[in-house]
């Protein structure tokens, strides 16, 4: 059940989502974009409906991941039509309205603020289990935005194992309580590294504190993803659907119970 005290702008009549995550972190650098990508691809391998709103305006990823960076979006006099994957996933960036996929986004906050509600308004979706929307980092207008002007039903935060990562956590979770959105839990991303060798494991940026972390904030562990090449192969290649080992089925299986409750409720 949604918790949101705010008041959600309306969605129009060509949409209809029965849950909306938004990844989020206290910083940049730390695999939004990838864990939104995985959560996505997962959850369409299971049969679900997905689609993944990037409201990472000025420095948009997901359609490179996805191999659709050349595809333009399609409208008519009553909405923009979201691009589709090669499996189905529905996607739309900043990125698709652009001439040059390298052009620079130069907008001041309130412009891209804008931007995202009218992803949400005049974007026809169609019928989904899950819209993912990819967070940029940090806590401004974006966050603002999303959380004020969306039914969001929770946040997924996205941290590393660095030493910032309590003060990375910490930001993105007092923001999502101040402002009464639910917390699902939190992903680690560069976990850790495997020896292609002898398959051992090694904490390339030191011991993880998400254990600790997680106990003082209680918030769930949903899943750790390590340094893996095949994912950033995949990724730049445009073929994360590809993915063999996504890392994150205890987060898919919390946000298939949410639907499938969802449903038994209605």
């Amino acid at each position: 059940m949604r918790q949101n005290t705010m008041h959600p702008i309306p969605k129009n009549e060509f949409t209809d989502v029965k849950k909306i995550y938004a990844i989020v972190s206290g910083k940049g650098g730390v695999g939004k974009s990838l864990v939104t990508s995985l959560l996505a691809v997962g959850l369409r391998r299971e049969g679900f409906e997905v689609g993944i709103l990037d409201a990472d305006i000025t420095g948009p990823s997901i359609p490179k991941m996805f191999g659709v960076s050349g595809a333009k979006i399609e409208s008519d006099s009553k909405a923009l039509y979201p691009v589709r994957t090669h499996n189905d996933i529905r996607i739309m960036s900043m990125n698709l309205l652009l001439n040059k996929e390298d052009a620079p986004v130069i907008w001041r906050g309130p412009l891209i603020a804008k931007t995202i509600e009218q992803f949400w308004t005049e974007v026809g979706w169609g019928v989904l289990d899950y819209l993912f929307i990819d967070m940029p980092p940090g806590t401004g207008d974006v966050a603002l935005t999303v959380f004020q002007s969306l039914p969001i039903d929770g946040i997924i935060i996205v941290t590393s194992p660095q030493d910032l990562v309590s003060l990375i956590v910490k930001k993105a979770y007092n923001m999502a309580k101040q402002m009464d959105i639910p917390i699902v839990g939190i992903v680690e991303n560069m976990s850790y590294a495997i020896c292609p060798h002898c398959g051992k494991e090694f904490d390339i940026f030191g011991k993880s504190k998400l254990e600790s972390v997680a106990e003082q904030l209680d918030l769930r562990i949903l899943g750790r993803i390590p340094i893996d090449p095949e994912l950033t192969k995949l990724c730049d290649e445009g073929e994360i659907e590809k993915a063999r080992n996504l890392y994150l089925d205890s987060c898919i299986e919390v946000l298939k119970r949410d639907v499938v409750e969802g449903e038994e409720n209605f």
